[in-house]
């Protein structure tokens, strides 16, 4: 017996400044047909899919922030893919700026969901490490100010059981820096998580060091190529990619297998569908074995990963 589900990994190429929600979810439509003439059951899209990056820019008032959130999902603007994921009979993951009325009041998250081919949302995730900073800095080509417009993620690394292509498996969810960070795939390796969806938005040139701008290819497959094989997960990474309002954003979208191999990946840094058909069930030869966390973990010893947040140098 096999768990076999076909996945998409949808890269959008660079969404302008002036782009309207309604064209970018057109693109989205578009990608999700033709991940239906290839079999696909499931369509992953990138991190703030149905805008441009606006972090890279300040903005001084809120309503100049909030324009770029979602305060509905499904909204007006974004039904039609819903609607579309309902008529093809396709589940996918979004991410996207949300804005939340909670019990004390009103909070800006960077949001993904992962949404059934009935087209009901069936999770939902808050991106939990934030990169950037959260004062304008002048000296910057462009800002990251990620810090100052979203918040840190309130729901943790949740897993999900759900349904994709007639079989039952258990997924998770992460964005961007999340993925750099080997204890967001630990905490859902440890959940059971057998597939795990990552959207981001990861420009080449990188400020503080720019003597790695020439390693970004390469940290980006490295953690995620890590946290498939140490936990035993398929793990599909999503980019927005190419020249964005005069910034260059990585591809490289691509699918990765719980042996830690690029099953398949994209070639462009346009609108590029990527698929691969992924067998739940391979997650048994690397769970069941060198990384069996019943038998081979030593949790007491690890005590310093969730009590500390900065280094503790030894005297």
């Amino acid at each position: 017996m096999s768990r076999k589900i076909i996945v998409g990994a949808a890269q959008l190429g660079p969404i302008a400044r002036e782009e309207t929600r309604r064209s970018v979810v057109a693109r989205l439509v578009e990608l999700m047909r033709e991940a239906k003439t290839r079999g696909c059951h499931f369509i992953v899209y990138p991190e703030l899919a149905l805008t441009t990056f606006f972090p890279r820019w300040y903005f001084p008032t809120p309503a100049e922030v909030d324009f770029w959130f979602e305060r509905e999902m499904p909204g007006p603007e974004t039904q039609a893919l819903f609607d579309e994921a309902k008529r093809l009979e396709m589940g996918f993951y979004l991410g996207y700026a949300e804005i939340a009325e909670e019990s004390d009041g009103t909070h800006h998250y960077n949001t993904a969901i992962m949404v059934s081919a009935k087209g009901d949302i069936v999770g939902k995730y808050r991106k939990v490490h934030l990169p950037g900073h959260r004062e304008y800095e002048p000296w910057r080509a462009f800002q990251h100010l990620e810090k100052r417009y979203f918040e840190c993620g309130n729901l943790g690394f949740p897993a999900y059981r759900a349904q994709v292509g007639g079989h039952n498996g258990i997924f998770g969810m992460a964005l961007c820096n999340d993925r750099r960070w080997p204890e967001t795939h630990r905490v859902l390796g440890l959940q059971g998580v057998e597939m795990s969806f990552i959207g981001y938005n990861t420009p080449i040139h990188y400020p503080q060091v720019p003597e790695h701008d020439h390693l970004q290819a390469f940290h980006n497959l490295l953690p995620m190529q890590a946290g498939a094989y140490q936990n035993g997960m398929w793990i599909v990474g999503v980019a927005k990619a190419g020249k964005e309002e005069n910034c260059d954003l990585l591809g490289q979208s691509c699918i990765i297998a719980p042996t830690g191999e690029v099953v398949a990946m994209c070639s462009t840094i346009g609108d590029e569908l990527a698929t691969a058909s992924c067998d739940l069930d391979r997650c048994k030869e690397i769970k069941d074995n060198v990384f069996n966390f019943a038998l081979h973990r030593e949790p007491q010893y690890y005590r310093l990963i969730a009590e500390t947040k900065g280094a503790v140098v030894p005297r």
